[in-house]
This record gives structure tokens, C-alpha cells and sequence, in this order.
């Protein structure tokens, strides 16, 4: 298994030649070890990435398409393997990370078109014999601080617009999960020009932070928390760097008491507790219609205790261990306070008695939810489903839409006018109705509020990589009115 920081090209050890460890967390058990990189090392790897995009931001598109495709192909084929690698590292169902495997390969075959199918427009001129052409041109490197929770996919959302834009990319995994992105580097990126694509792998904030500080950067794309993405901020805006955020979330489900509740159950249960809630558009506040409500609780309640917990590598696992020891105890911290502060715990809310080992925590119902609560202001990311009874559709509304967040919506409804006035007043990047938690690569994906700034997928998310400028031609050369000597009594001089 790879375990070297990859840079301009080559495998290669951390200056310091430190490393720390990478631990399975339903083993609890070291899988291997990998550089322990600091700023030294990401300056490597940054000057590597300037120096090769002042070929590829010049690439012909039709070359470009060719090596983005052949990342989707390559990522098929070596599919299975990328998935238990992850499966090992973060604790995710095997079928999870087969299913974000695909979602990288899409991702790629998308760009690998979008990127050049059209780099600007002409704009109408203002005077005669002039043209004005306006083009978007590459950044220059975009520095990709991926989290744990989607090592590939969150990279691949990055990665494929930032590439197909015509930038160069150096790459921070997650300390939980560099063995995935490093072996994905090493089987689908091995037909790239040296330097294109770089991974510096580092512990907590250290390669992270020097990447961000670098003045080789040029846009930093982050995803993870608002406490890390606010400082990631301050630090860029000391450079007026660019900065591409997508960060936490609160999400809010509101089910209506026209829908089958079996199905919204169901839906609701899959959407908080997918990745064992590890999502950062988790459903993780439930507002249900007082008409329904019982029947709704009674039906989640049955979804939490029939999904099966157990080795994330088994076919019939639904929910695996928690990424870490540390993302366990948060939360169960959240629900201590959530019941101290008023809830009920109607199922789970500990760690299952039937594993000696693996970080793993029960699906969780909690019902007599308030809208006070910590748990409903806060990210929870974990097992939970927090359900509060709201006595109208327009309370459900108003609700979700108090909160600091605005990642993600969903809503169950059979009312169409329902549906368009949740859609039009919360404020949500992304408004799912009937349907939780589906992205579409041809359509942006992002937050509002405080929950990031920019889009990542569709044209949107080619933008954010490529910046305007705008030419202005006269087709012939001649003096302009306007120019000097000026004389207001005469008029402007010809």
C-alpha cells in the first residue's frame, strides 16, 4: 500500500522523515504509517505545481479531455480496491464506498467535457470596428484540503473542475484517510505530467495550515468544520487569497402529514444516520406534522433497532463503527446534553454491548426535541435522529429556517405548493424534496450562511476555478475622440 507523499511525480518521505500512524476503526489496529509533513514539504510540493502548470494551463482541450477521462476509467478498474481502502480507513460500508467510487468517475467524465466546451463569450462592443472577448483563465494552484468522511469523492469535486479549469493541484488528505487518496494518486493520476497533481500528507493542521500561508497558492478549497474554515479565512485574507469553502451543516427535515409515513421514516432514518451520520448534509433536525407524528416515531424507531451493525467490510452491514474514538465521544456528549436539556431517548444512545472493539454507537432516536436545544443549533454528525413536533406546516418552515447554517433541506410532501413555498423561503444550497441527500454533478452543490461560500459541481463549480478577464479589440487603428487636449467649447476633437 502506498504510503509516501507523492511530488512532482515521485514517492518520497517528509523532511523530517517523521510519521504517524493510520488506524482502522473497527480494528482499532494500524493499518500503516505515512509521512508526517510540514511546511518544508508542502513548499516542495506547491513549487512543483507551479512550475508544471505553466504547460498545462495550456493544454489543448481535447488533450485535457482525454487525461480526465482516463482518471474515470482507471478509477473503475481499480474500483474494488479504493473501496476497501476506505472501507479500512474511515469505517464506511463497503457498498458506501463502491457507490463513491462511481460518483468520482462521474465526476471526471463530466469535466473532462464541461472543462472544454466553452471558456467565455463575446460580448456586443460600444463602438463600432471593436470586439470584446471575454475569457476565463486558470487560477494557477489550488491548493485541496480534503476531509474524512468522503476522502475521494470530496477531492474528485475539487480536483476535476480545478484540473479541467487549467489549474495544478496540491493535495492535503485528511490525517484519518490518506491512504485511499494516496493510492488513488498512484493507479489513476500515473499518466499525468510530472508535478499536476501533488499529495502532502500531514497530522492535524501542520500541512494543512503551510498550505494555506504559502504564497505558491493560489485558491484554497476546503471542506470541513466552520471553526477551520474560519481560520483557514483570516489566514488567506492576509494574502487576499481566494478561498472555496464548503463547511458545516444542521440540515432540517420537515415531514408533512400528507406523505406515507413508512416511506418519510425511512428516508429521514437513512438521511441522518448514513456513514453512521458522518455527512455533512445530514438530516439532523426532524420537524413532523402533531397529525403524524406518533406514527412517524414509531416508524423510525423500528428502521434504527432492524439496522444491523457490524464489520463495514460484511454485505449485509448497514451502519459501521464511527470514524474515531474522539468523533464517538462527541457525540456522545450531544446527547448527554440533549437529554439533560429536556429530550427523551426513546432507542440507542450508547455504545452496543456485542463489540469488544471498533468505534461503534447506536443508531439513536430522540424524541420531545426543542428548538432551544444545542443539539437543534449545532452540528451533530453523528447516528442521531432528533425529532421535533411541530403543530403546522408553517412552524416547520419557520424553524429550519433558524439556524446559522444552510447547507441542505429535505422535505416529504404531496402538496405542490408546499413544496415550492419551503423551497423559496428556507435558506438552503440545497433543497431536496422527497428525495434526501441526491447530488447531481451537473448541478451545484454548496452552502449558504455559514456554511461555505462558493459551489462545487455543474458550471458553477468550473468557475469557482477559473477567474474572467476581458480583451478589447479595435480592428483599426485610429484616434479617438476622446483623448487629449480637451476643449468644452469646441466639443471633443476628432
Amino acid at each position: 500500500m502506498t504510503n509516501q507523499n507523492y511530488i512532482n511525480g515521485k514517492w518520497c518521505e517528509a523532511a523530517s522523515k517523521e510519521r504517524f500512524d493510520v488506524i482502522n476503526p473497527f480494528t482499532e489496529k494500524v493499518i500503516e504509517t505515512v509521512p508526517r509533513s510540514g511546511g518544508e514539504d508542502v513548499e516542495t510540493a506547491v513549487a512543483s505545481s507551479q512550475e508544471a502548470w505553466e504547460e498545462w494551463r495550456f493544454l489543448p482541450g481535447g488533450d485535457m479531455r482525454d487525461l480526465l477521462r482516463e482518471v474515470a476509467i482507471k478509477s473503475r478498474e481499480h474500483g474494488e480496491e479504493l473501496a476497501k481502502i476506505m472501507t479500512a480507513e474511515v469505517g464506511k460500508p463497503l457498498i458506501e464506498n463502491s457507490d463513491e467510487v462511481e460518483w468520482i468517475a462521474s465526476c471526471f467524465e463530466y469535466y473532462s467535457e464541461l472543462g472544454r466546451d466553452q471558456i467565455g463569450r463575446v460580448v456586443a462592443p460600444m463602438q463600432e470596428k471593436q470586439m470584446s472577448i471575454v475569457v476565463h483563465e486558470p487560477y494557477g494552484v489550488v491548493g485541496c484540503i480534503v476531509p474524512w468522511n468522503y476522502p475521494l469523492l470530496l477531492a474528485a469535486w475539487k480536483m476535476a473542475p480545478a484540473l479541467a479549469a487549467g489549474n495544478t493541484c496540491v493535495i492535503k488528505p485528511s490525517e484519518l484517510t490518506p491512504l485511499s487518496i494516496l493510492r488513488w494518486v498512484e493507479t489513476c493520476f500515473d499518466h499525468f505530467p510530472s508535478g499536476v497533481v501533488n499529495v502532502v500528507t500531514g497530522y492535524g493542521a501542520e500541512a494543512g495550515e503551510s498550505m494555506v500561508t504559502s504564497a505558491g497558492t493560489n485558491v484554497i478549497a476546503f471542506t470541513g468544520s466552520v471553526e477551520t474554515g474560519t481560520h483557514i479565512a483570516i489566514l488567506a485574507a492576509e494574502q487576499l487569497k481566494k478561498t472555496h469553502f464548503e463547511l458545516g451543516g444542521n440540515d432540517a427535515l420537515i415531514v408533512c402529514a400528507d406523505v406515507d409515513v413508512e416511506i418519510a421514516a425511512r428516508g429521514a432514518f437513512w438521511a441522518a444516520t448514513l456513514n453512521c451520520g458522518q455527512v455533512c448534509t445530514s438530516s439532523e433536525r426532524i420537524y413532523v406534522e402533531e397529525e403524524v407524528s406518533g406514527d412517524f416515531i414509531d416508524a423510525v424507531v423500528a428502521q434504527a433497532e432492524q439496522a444491523e451493525l457490524g464489520d463495514p467490510m460484511g454485505s449485509t452491514t448497514d451502519i459501521g463503527p464511527m470514524a474515531s474514538a474522539e468523533q464517538r465521544e462527541k457525540i456522545e456528549a450531544k446527547i448527554t446534553g440533549a437529554k439533560e436539556q429536556g429530550a427523551k431517548l426513546i432507542t440507542g444512545g450508547k455504545r452496543p454491548k456485542q463489540f469488544e472493539r471498533g468505534y461503534f454507537f447506536e443508531p439513536t432516536v430522540l424524541s420531545d426535541m426543542s428548538s432551544s436545544m444545542e443539539m437543534m443549533r449545532t452540528e451533530s454528525f453523528g447516528p442521531v435522529v432528533p425529532i421535533q413536533t411541530v403543530s403546522s406546516f408553517d412552524e416547520a418552515v419557520r424553524l429550519a429556517n433558524e439556524s446559522q447554517y444552510g447547507l441542505g433541506c429535505s422535505l416529504y410532501t404531496n402538496d405542490l405548493e408546499k413544496a415550492f413555498t419551503a423551497a423559496r423561503e428556507i435558506k438552503a444550497g440545497s433543497f431536496w424534496i422527497n428525495d434526501p441527500l441526491t447530488d447531481n454533478e451537473a448541478a451545484p452543490f454548496g452552502g449558504m450562511r455559514k456554511s461555505g461560500g462558493g459551489r462545487e459541481l455543474g458550471i458553477e463549480g468550473l468557475n469557482e476555478f477559473r477567474e474572467a478577464k476581458h480583451i478589447l479589440i479595435d480592428y483599426q487603428v485610429r484616434r479617438k475622440d476622446y483623448w487629449f487636449p480637451y476643449d468644452l467649447e469646441k466639443g471633443r476633437k476628432t
